[in-house]
Formats: C-alpha cells, structure tokens, sequence
C-alpha cells in the first residue's frame, strides 16, 4: 500500500528539515548494526539547494524519506546515496517511489554517466536489480580520492583499506547506459516532480 505523500526534488524550503534527515540516517545506521558514511545537515543542504536531492514529504511538509546524488569524475558517472525512509512509513512503497524518482532526474540530468550505488541495503540492492543496475567490482567505480574518501566514517572502513580498495561489506552496483539501454530500451520510469 503506498503511503499519501509527496515526492519532489527537494529544495531551499526543505532546508530545515537536513538536522531530523541526518539524524535519522544515523540512526538507521546503528540500528541495522551496518556502517554507513557520516553525512552533516550542511551537506543534505547543499544537495537540496543544487537539485539533486529527492524528499518525500506528508501533506502537512513533514519528510518522511529522501536520496541524493553525487557526480564524480566530470560527469562520468552519478551516485546515488543516502535513500532513509522515516521508520514508521518504511514498508509503504515510499523507498521505491525515491529511488525511482532520484534515478530519472539522475539520467534527466547526466544522461550519459554511469550511475551507481553502493549499499549493504538488501532491500536497496533489490531496488537497483529492478532499474537496471548489476553487481560490480569496485574497480568498475569512481577512483577519485573524494569518492572514497567519504568511507571514512563508516565504521568498515577498515576493511576496505586493508583490501586496497578491492573488498568491502558493501556491494558496489552499477548502471550503464550504453549496455543497459540496449539490453531493454523499452524500459522507461515515470517521474514528474
């Protein structure tokens, strides 16, 4: 059943609401047990205030769920990071509805890069399988020191820096336009903001 809500690109009225955002995807983090990279209200802000940041709102304005995306290598490629659902809308269709819309506004806005993500989410990576996306080594992905150095404050980091980059308990997932439009152009999600 979906849940009656808003999906928007987020923007400067959203901005209050970056605290509660980031408060919650600690949160999720600890609760689940799995690392997750640190993300501060001012750069939730910033995506918002860019447009590449997509928020689910109830009527009354209240988030109830947001994404973004990143750009890494000049455009070459797009990540997709951050999807949270509030807890108590979780299972109502509303992680579908982001991760659908943030996909279209990334292949809207970078119809060319490559867009990935990397998530210990089963329910992200069954969201990924559904757009397209297939399973990657992490050789196949950004290799600017921005990118990973995000990873720092993931509390597996470790286990990436001992593997050179090559092994984490995150999947890397990734979707090609060239490989991915050929293999089913019909394939097409509708998103109006």
């Amino acid at each position: 059943m979906d849940t009656d809500c808003r999906i928007s690109i987020a923007s400067r009225e959203h901005l209050s609401q970056a605290d509660s955002i980031c408060r919650q995807m600690a949160l999720s983090a600890q609760s689940r047990g799995t690392g997750i990279a640190g993300r501060s209200p001012e750069s939730i802000r910033k995506k918002m205030e860019e447009g590449k940041a997509i928020i689910a709102t109830l009527p009354n304005g209240q988030w109830i769920g947001f994404t973004y995306l990143d750009v890494w290598e000049e455009g070459k490629f797009v990540s997709q990071s951050g999807l949270i659902v509030d807890p108590a809308f979780r299972q109502h269709g509303v992680a579908r509805r982001l991760k659908y819309a943030l996909f279209t506004l990334s292949r809207r806005l970078f119809p060319k890069a490559k867009i990935f993500s990397i998530t210990t989410n089963q329910a992200v990576m069954s969201l990924n399988t559904q757009l397209g996306f297939r399973p990657v080594a992490f050789s196949e992905l950004p290799q600017e020191a921005r990118f990973w150095g995000q990873c720092a404050s993931c509390q597996n980091c470790d286990i990436l820096i001992r593997t050179s980059k090559k092994y984490c308990l995150c999947t890397g997932m990734l979707f090609d336009p060239a490989f991915s439009a050929s293999a089913n152009p019909a394939k097409t999600y509708a998103f109006v903001p």
